[in-house]
């Protein structure tokens, strides 16, 4: 998911730069969004494994 969002982000920088303003601020939007989604399903996936080897430990 972090790659699509790198993705998304350098289409938007090559859009911006030859002028396309709305398509480069979907692009940006999207890598955003990914981005943001990217996180949170890392940090649950943290916590679950913190968690599951506290479990184990007990």
């Amino acid at each position: 998911m972090l790659r699509w969002a790198l993705i998304f982000l350098i289409i938007a920088i090559i859009a911006g730069a030859f002028g396309f303003t709305g398509i480069a601020a979907a692009a940006a939007g999207i890598a955003k969004i990914l981005f943001f989604i990217f996180l949170v399903v890392f940090i649950v996936l943290l916590l679950a494994g913190l968690l599951a080897g506290r479990r184990t430990r007990l």
